[in-house]
């Protein structure tokens, strides 16, 4: 007698752009980031602040909702020792909700870690301080505001600090590839001479449930070629990045949602 194995059902999400589609299901009003936002705030109070609600309430937050939802486990993160007391970047794929602000403070722990997010993440009415006291380093909605966010990106990276982005740009929730992305994000550790780190997020079966598994893979340093022209290192960067962070995609096995292009919906 055959015994039989019971499939756990997938939603099926239709996509049409890789590259501009956006599965959160979140709405909000996006707020104005220009010349004047306080990326660095010098009031003593608001850093005092920001150090208890990022180590002494998000850390611990951060460590027991992993484990506990996902059993988080971490492999390489001590490949980060090998930038101690230097500022670096970290990229990822962007497949998770809180996870993705919650796992880079993991990975780069004890080094303090900044996360670049579109504004719209600062937008909750009443959560701007909060959010940014967690980390977040939002892109300026306005040109004007570029300066002060490349010069507060600086200031991190020279003060020893890790930076997350997420080239992907846009989040598929539980999504096993890795989408295609630009050079652009590489920009900013060319423009430092900062080392470069990737975290791939890779999902496997529970016993039960369906929420996954998650198994972080830390790579890196990786370091741009001097000898190339500033273009060129940011192309060799994004390349050995996105290739490394391909070929780990494949440890995941299970994904609780499928993803398949518009065109097969319409089939």
């Amino acid at each position: 007698m055959t015994k039989q194995t019971k499939q756990v059902a997938r939603r099926i999400v239709y996509y049409r752009d890789e590259l501009h589609d956006e599965h959160s299901g979140i709405e909000r009003n996006t707020i104005r980031i220009g010349a004047d936002f306080p990326y660095i705030h010098k009031s003593r109070l608001w850093n005092a602040c920001a150090a208890v609600v990022y180590r002494g309430i998000m850390t611990p937050i951060a460590f027991l909702w992993c484990k506990l939802k996902f059993g988080l486990r971490i492999v390489g993160r001590e490949k980060m020792k090998q930038t101690a007391g230097q500022g670096c970047f970290l990229y990822g794929n962007h497949t998770l909700m809180a996870g993705d602000a919650f796992i880079p403070n993991l990975v780069s722990f004890p080094k303090r870690n900044y996360v670049v997010v579109n504004a719209d993440n600062l937008s909750v009415k009443g959560a701007k301080n909060w959010t940014q006291m967690s980390g977040a380093l939002p892109i300026p909605t306005e040109l004007g505001g570029m300066r002060a966010f490349l010069s507060a990106m600086e200031t991190r990276v020279r003060s020893g600090y890790a930076i997350t982005v997420y080239p992907e740009a846009h989040i598929w929730p539980y999504y096993t590839g890795i989408r295609p992305f630009g050079t652009a994000a590489f920009r900013y550790p060319v423009r430092f001479g900062a080392p470069v780190f990737c975290t791939t997020v890779t999902y496997s079966k529970k016993r039960f449930g369906k929420i996954p598994r998650v198994t972080v893979y830390v790579d890196g340093p990786f370091y741009a070629d001097e000898t190339l022209h500033p273009r060129q290192q940011e192309a060799q960067l994004r390349d050995t990045v996105y290739e490394t962070m391909c070929r780990r995609a494949q440890n995941s096995s299970y994904s609780p949602i499928e993803y398949r292009r518009a065109e097969e919906e319409q089939a």
